[in-house]
């Protein structure tokens, strides 16, 4: 089975880099602390400072492991150009019975719909990408179909 592939941008990438540096020279040592701290209170059993401790090293054991893992295969968005399509990349802007909005298909890991990022493998990002200037587009949601025209594409 091939390995997913995952879309970022170069400052999306640059912060997954730090954040995974972050996790392998600050935080372990800090959590390794911790263990080691809760260690000398006594008895492991009955010790909450101590399983808290192990609980946060496993997370930031399997953080640096998913980041490590998706670094494997990445693959930097070109925003160079605005392109005829959308693609990953494309900041579309769209009309729909709420009104013009814009987005930028980002990949899964950038996405913060919230504020206008939507991933590649959303239906909105799915239903959008190959996509052209004055297209119609047909979102199926979880709340029912939403309807787009695309008005441009950046």
């Amino acid at each position: 089975m091939p390995q997913q592939v995952h879309y970022f941008s170069e400052e999306g990438l640059e912060k997954l880099k730090e954040e995974l540096n972050l996790l392998k020279t600050v935080r372990v040592k800090e959590t390794s602390a911790r263990i080691e701290s809760a260690k000398a209170l006594g008895d492991l059993k009955e010790n909450s400072e101590y399983h808290s401790a192990k609980e946060e090293m496993g997370f930031v054991q399997g953080r640096i492991r998913e980041i490590e893992e998706i670094l494997k295969n990445v693959k930097i968005i070109d925003e160079s150009s605005g392109g005829d399509v959308v693609r990953v990349g494309s900041t579309v802007e769209v009309d729909s019975k709420t009104g013009p909005r814009s987005y930028k298909i980002v990949g899964s890991a950038e996405a913060d719909p919230v504020n206008g990022l939507i991933s590649n493998e959303s239906p909105m990002g799915q239903s959008f990408l190959d996509c052209k200037v004055g297209d119609e587009v047909e979102v199926k949601t979880p709340g029912g179909i939403a309807y787009y025209t695309i008005l441009k594409i950046q």
